[in-house]
C-alpha cells in the first residue's frame, strides 16, 4: 500500500515538507543524490554491503537533522542573509568628504526632477 504524502503551500508561501522548508528541500535532494553516489562507490570498491547501508543510514540520518535544523533556525532566506552577511566589511574608511557633497548634489537632482523646478546654490 503507497503512502501520500502531503506538501502544504499557500498564498504566496514557501513549499514546506515534514518541516523543511523553501531552498532547504534543494539542499536535502542533493544530498541524498550525493550518498546514493557514494553508496555506489563504496559497494564497487568491495566493501561489505552491510556496512555500506549502515553508513548510508548514519549519514542520511545526519543530513536530514541537518538540514531540519537550518530550516527551523534560519527560515526561508535566512541562510543566504547569514552568508551575505559574512560578506559585507565591518567598516568603511573613507579620507575625504567629496563622495558625501557629490550625494547631496545627487538629491538635489532628483528633487528637480520630481517638482519640476530647478535650483542652484548661489
Amino acid at each position: 500500500m503507497s503512502t501520500v504524502y502531503e506538501i502544504n503551500k499557500g498564498i504566496n508561501k514557501s513549499i514546506e515538507f515534514r518541516g523543511i522548508k523553501a531552498q532547504y528541500i534543494v539542499y536535502l535532494a542533493a544530498g541524498l543524490v550525493f550518498l546514493l553516489l557514494f553508496f555506489t562507490i563504496i559497494y564497487i570498491i568491495g566493501i561489505n554491503i552491510y556496512v555500506c547501508v549502515v553508513i548510508i543510514l548514519a549519514s542520511g540520518a545526519a543530513l536530514f537533522t541537518t538540514v531540519q535544523r537550518f530550516s527551523k533556525k534560519y527560515g526561508q532566506h535566512g541562510l543566504i542573509k547569514k552568508a551575505a552577511q559574512s560578506r559585507l566589511p565591518s567598516f568603511i574608511y573613507s579620507s575625504s568628504r567629496k563622495i558625501f557633497f557629490q550625494l547631496s548634489e545627487s538629491d538635489k537632482h532628483e528633487a528637480d526632477k520630481e517638482t519640476g523646478k530647478r535650483t542652484t546654490n548661489l
